[in-house]
């Protein structure tokens, strides 16, 4: 689980988040949430985080489950599932966000290995 503040700052790394990405607490505590975005993925990643935070609303924010790639810290990519749970104050504005996530890599990469396979069983023989 990784939660942030307002402004994507994260203020919560628990050792689930330790194993996926690699980071220790101490090292993501206080870090932009860049941290684990693809650089690619970054521009597209803060429009939605801003709207949410101005709106309160979400796509994801009733159970569905995100799909998306994520950066460890070794520089490796990985594929990640998650739900997002607003935090909001008494007033019900907006505060942050918690993400539960899970690694889903190996499950990814299995069923693109499958997808591929059977493309190649179903692509007619080249008349040569």
């Amino acid at each position: 689980m990784v939660a942030t503040d307002r402004d994507g700052i994260i203020q919560v790394w628990n050792p689930g988040a330790e194993r996926i990405f690699g980071h220790r607490a101490d090292e993501a505590l206080g870090q932009s949430l860049d941290l684990i975005i693809p650089e690619r993925l970054r521009a597209r990643h803060w429009e939605g985080f801003r709207h949410v935070m101005a709106t309160g609303e979400s796509h994801y924010g009733a159970g569905d489950l995100l799909s998306v790639p994520g950066v460890r810290k070794n520089g490796q990519r990985i594929s990640l599932e998650f739900t997002i749970v607003p935090l909001k104050d008494e007033q019900g504005r907006m505060q942050g966000l918690a993400a539960v996530m899970r690694d889903v890599t190996s499950r990814f990469e299995e069923i693109r290995g499958l997808k591929k396979k059977l493309a190649e069983e179903t692509v007619p023989p080249s008349p040569h």
